[in-house]
């Protein structure tokens, strides 16, 4: 290619490199920080102009917890605009030739290609010579239009994107809220300050979500700023995207102000909170049962009516395995994926079991078994309970390290610290799996391999050769080398799946089991702290009890206070080890309610409350919901039974039917008969039945699978939880079809 040619594109290629800083920001914070550098000379002075749409913008932002100010981020968002504007205008003129290079045709060709009845339309759709005034117009028109249109949508959408995450932010608070209020209530009824209430909430975001986020800005305005309580409020009501809290730290503020009492109105709240998530536990059990009834119409029923008429059809008048191909390997799939997603968006808001807060989340700092990791940069959770001073062996932490003596000691610790990740993992393998379920397709993955493998026998290598050879000159060695292959495949998919789903089955039982017996503990604690014990002695009674696994880890939590830690620290420890949210916000609850007052048996009775609630709402969407997973089991069934119906008595009756009708044709009648037409049943012979059978063993096993995610999303919360399910419909489709 000559120079010349060359530099034809170099202006594709220069606005293809202005527009990679764009293509980074949301991933690079060096192109973010150029970006920024090149927007607020050029349009920082313009934004900063005061308008009703900065004023709505602002808002918008605040919503979605930006964390930058109103003049940087609509710089940018004008700066990028700008460049999307730029690369469609230049992109749009390349397109716009390359379209009339293509149409440049000769209309004889053009005629040439289309069908006969078309061909008149060469003339109309050929493209003649243009002037060179008519083809600057008509390039200019295409690099207008595609750049002004990337442009605006790349203004509307980086707007709309802040306003989703805006409202994504008020979903979540939402969901946190109750429960944040429970904490907020608890700690004043343990005679704690209201201030002092907050910055404890605001310490606990990680344990109770979005809602105590959001008031941690107020925190942060009462300590940072000097803000008064009431204005902080305020403030946090007109920024959040919720209307539940602003509603109640609008109210918060009046009794703030007002001079009532701060419990009673939290009493109040606290139940009201209680029945709105009853009847959100309502509102989504209903929800999810209309969408049962939609999934097992339109995505079990819909595909088999589809795939039945479709059999019949290609079976005697015209071949569709095309068709039904698609169906099944891509629209049974993409279908069940927009379903799964299209639930989990819809019922975000009301899922209020599952959607627990983020207590599950483990910490940076943990192992895969909720462990913390130790060494010298890691330090407790201090400032409660006595927490964090000394370490277990009686080590002050936050000495500075002697540099003569103790030099060579602190590097072999950051030496250490960097690998003790790594050999707390590989000393703990199955902790690994049970915490990470997909870890144990490293096993079952190796397993499956050697499944497909056994599998294979000569008559696999000699369709391959035909393949690679390209002598094949029908289906058949593609079909021979399925009908071998798929069958292992789906055993090995089996095997995949079932590890899958016993790790999560396995870590989910015992975190439900840790949790079915929070309530209990939590009672009997308050029984005997209002007895008159103290926190240490209720522990001491308690880890004698019997609480299932919970009681192995009251046990722990004792022997740890036997060994000189503190209660804060023992407690602190059980809470890593069990990783539930229920236990995670039960023990801070109880940790600060320690450090605020010895009386604590008020604080326990609410947060066993609260821990019964979220149980008996458990109970009742399993129990509601296993109507529905016999549904969806039932409708699978169906399928099944259709399809082998279809495979073991209509394809053979067709195949023998279209044998007769042709030989009746050959002799002039069916069945002998002279003067019979033997019909359209006797080009069934051409259709390839073998391929028809293959299809519906996929199809079935694809349907299972799809029916098994759809299952665990509706009756347990999350498509991972449908592991399980998909494994039992794929063995019961898998043994189905080995039998037949």
């Amino acid at each position: 290619m000559a120079a010349g040619d060359l530099l034809v594109y170099f202006p594709l290629v220069l606005v293809t490199l202005l527009a990679v800083p764009v293509v980074l920001l949301p991933v690079s914070v060096r192109a973010e920080l150029l970006v920024s550098r090149l927007a607020l000379p050029i349009f920082g002075g313009y934004v900063a102009e005061p308008t009703p749409q900065r004023r709505d913008q602002i808002r918008r932002m605040r919503a979605a917890f930006v964390g930058e100010s109103h003049r940087v981020f609509q710089s940018q968002t004008l700066f990028i605009a700008g460049v999307a504007g730029v690369v469609g205008s230049v992109y749009g003129i390349y397109v716009g030739a390359a379209v009339l290079r293509s149409l440049a045709a000769d209309p004889a060709l053009i005629a040439g290609v289309l069908p006969g009845q078309l061909a008149p339309l060469a003339t109309r759709f050929a493209v003649v010579e243009l002037s060179g005034l008519r083809l600057f117009g008509l390039l200019a028109v295409t690099s207008a239009m595609l750049g002004a249109g990337l442009a605006a949508g790349t203004y509307w959408g980086r707007w709309t994107i802040l306003g989703q995450r805006a409202r994504a932010r008020g979903v979540e608070i939402d969901a946190t809220l109750p429960r944040t209020v429970a904490f907020v209530y608890a700690l004043s009824r343990s005679g704690m300050p209201f201030q002092a209430v907050l910055r404890t909430l605001s310490r606990n975001q990680d344990v109770y979500g979005e809602a105590a986020r959001e008031l941690g800005v107020a925190v942060r305005d009462i300590d940072a700023f000097g803000t008064d309580v009431l204005t902080a409020l305020r403030e946090t009501a007109d920024r959040t995207p919720s209307e539940n809290l602003e509603e109640f730290t609008e109210n918060l503020a009046s009794v703030l102000l007002s001079g009532q009492s701060v419990s009673g109105f939290l009493h109040e709240q606290y139940e009201r909170f209680q029945e709105e998530v009853e009847a959100q536990q309502r509102q989504y059990l209903d929800l999810l049962s209309t969408f049962a009834e939609v999934y097992v119409t339109v995505l079990v029923a819909g595909p088999l009516f589809f795939i039945t008429v479709l059999v019949v059809v290609g079976l005697v008048i015209q071949d569709t395995l095309v068709v039904i191909r698609l169906v099944t390997y891509l629209g049974i799939p993409l279908a069940t994926f927009g379903f799964v997603v299209y639930v989990d968006s819809i019922t975000e808001g009301l899922d209020v079991v599952s959607r627990s807060g983020t207590g599950e989340e483990k910490r940076a700092d943990m192992d895969p078994r909720g462990r913390m990791a130790s060494g010298p940069d890691k330090p407790g959770n201090g400032g409660v309970g006595g927490v964090g001073g000394v370490a277990d062996g009686g080590t002050v932490r936050g000495r500075n390290p002697d540099p003569g003596t103790d030099a060579d000691n602190w590097l072999r610790l950051t030496a250490y610290d960097r690998i003790g990740r790594y050999r707390r993992t590989l000393s703990d393998p199955v902790g690994l799996v049970l915490d990470r379920p997909v870890y144990s397709l490293l096993v079952t993955g190796p397993i499956g391999l050697v499944i497909v493998l056994l599998s294979l026998n000569p008559s696999v290598g000699e369709a391959g050769r035909l393949l690679r050879g390209g002598t094949a000159v029908s289906s058949a060695p593609v079909l021979g080398l399925i009908e071998v292959v798929d069958g292992p495949v789906v055993l090995a998919t089996i095997v995949a799946l079932l590890g899958i789903a016993v790790a999560h089955e396995i870590e989910k039982r015992r975190l439900r089991a840790v949790e079915a017996e929070m309530p209990d503990f939590l009672d009997r604690m308050a029984s005997v702290n209002e007895a008159g014990a103290t926190i240490v002695g209720s522990l001491n009674r308690l880890s004698d009890a019997e609480l299932g696994p919970l009681g192995d880890e009251i046990q722990r939590v004792w022997r740890d206070i036997e060994w000189g830690a503190t209660v804060g620290e023992a407690l602190a420890r059980m809470e890593r080890r069990t990783g539930t949210p229920t236990v995670s916000r039960s023990v801070t609850l109880i940790r600060n309610a320690i450090a605020a007052s010895g009386d604590i048996g008020p604080v326990l009775r609410i947060a066993a409350d609260e821990a019964k609630e979220i149980r008996r709402l458990e109970r009742e969407r399993r129990q509601e919901m296993l109507t529905y997973l016999v549904v969806i089991y039932v409708s699978f069934l169906v399928f099944l039974g259709i399809i082998v119906a279809l495979t073991v008595s209509f394809i053979p009756a067709i195949e023998a039917a279209g044998a007769a009708g042709g030989a009746a044709g050959g002799s002039g009648g069916v069945g002998g008969v002279a003067g019979v037409d033997p019909g359209i049943i006797g080009g069934v012979g051409s259709v390839d039945t073998g391929a028809y059978e293959v299809l519906f063993f996929h199809a079935a096993a694809i349907q299972g699978v799809c029916s098994g995610l759809v299952a665990g999303q509706l009756g347990e919360g999350t498509a991972f939880d449908g592991v399980k399910h998909a494994t039992v419909l794929l063995v019961l489709t898998y043994a189905v079809f080995a039998f037949l």
